[in-house]
């Protein structure tokens, strides 16, 4: 194989937007029969790219924007997911998660979790948690919790797996809520609800399970992240929600995806994937990121990892009953 780069995962954006499109009205007419879709609308560029995706193929008409915020959701977020949505001309509804997710104990309980590792930790604090680099170290790498004061004082603490469980256990109510009203918008409406992860959140497991994991078709499951931006900048998608970096605004303190998940950033983090798939020597990746090889074997290793992890995310209900 010859040296891998990115122009590996360059495609011909007006011909997968036409593939998309046909599966896009095939799946809707003739397998799910539903009159339209909703799309829950975060701002960043894979929920914006599958509803202006959903508008080019179905029309604005046929579309229906999620406004999903609640007391923790930063102001960048609610701005450009209005954005989007008036870019494309499409109908919305705005959803207030905070009572939801009180009523939930959703707040109490992550910062119970928080409590039990940093004792002085008080509601009015910013949090986030944090994993170590892959590429840095071969060591066990293990969840920390990054608490800030309102005077702007930090404390790290690791997380015993117990906070860790439940601080993410508390926080995925924000995820299965938000599907719960897509669901009731798309039940009243007979519409379908449209996923928006990508090919590496896909595959990697970067979803909740019965959450963000959860929808009727996913248009963009079959690509890399940085396809995705390419694809958003030929359907026309503001500049605004093309240059934000990915976030997982799910934390009061901001974040990136790879100090929460990933071993890389998404676009290194492609190669990489897309490397292991074509069973590329870590050397030649190296090369291409400006990597070692025994770091890019570490990214093989956590790849593989989060594999397994990611069966029990896709894996269907268990039973007893025939496939037949």
């Amino acid at each position: 194989m010859a040296a891998i780069s990115p122009d590996d995962l360059r495609i011909d954006t007006k011909k997968e937007i036409e593939r998309c499109t046909q599966a896009l009205r095939e799946q809707l007419k003739r397998r799910l029969r539903r009159w339209g879709v909703v799309v829950g609308l975060s701002g960043g560029i894979d929920s914006s790219t599958v509803a202006a995706l959903c508008v080019h193929a179905l029309g604005k008409d046929r579309v229906l924007g999620l406004h999903m915020h609640e007391q923790e959701s930063s102001d960048e977020t609610r701005q450009l997911s209005k954005l989007i949505a008036d870019h494309l001309q499409i109908a919305t509804v705005d959803e207030n998660l905070t009572p939801m997710l009180e009523s939930l104990g959703c707040y109490r309980r992550r910062d119970d979790a928080i409590r039990s590792v940093v004792p002085e930790y008080r509601s009015d604090w910013k949090n986030k948690i944090v994993l170590p680099s892959v590429v840095d170290t071969d060591m066990l790498r293990l969840f920390s919790v990054i608490v800030e004061k309102p005077s702007g004082e930090q404390i790290k603490a690791r997380l015993t797996n117990e906070a860790y469980l439940g601080i993410v256990a508390a926080t995925n109510f924000k995820q299965r809520v938000r599907k719960m009203l897509e669901y009731y918008h798309a039940d009243r409406l007979n519409y379908a609800v449209a996923g928006t992860p990508n090919l590496l959140e896909y595959d990697q497991g970067f979803f909740v399970k019965n959450g963000d994991g959860a929808a009727d078709l996913k248009p963009i499951a079959h690509l890399y992240k940085s396809q995705v931006y390419q694809l958003a900048e030929a359907l026309g998608v503001p500049a605004e929600i093309r240059q934000r970096p990915p976030t997982t605004d799910t934390y009061t303190l901001s974040q990136s995806q790879d100090e929460f998940y990933f071993s890389l950033p998404y676009d290194q983090m492609d190669l990489c994937l897309y490397a292991y798939n074509q069973k590329v020597p870590s050397a030649d990746v190296g090369r291409a990121l400006g990597l070692r090889p025994e770091q890019v074997e570490r990214v093989y290793r956590d790849i593989e990892a989060k594999r397994r992890f990611a069966e029990y995310l896709h894996m269907p209900p268990l039973s007893l009953v025939s496939p037949d």
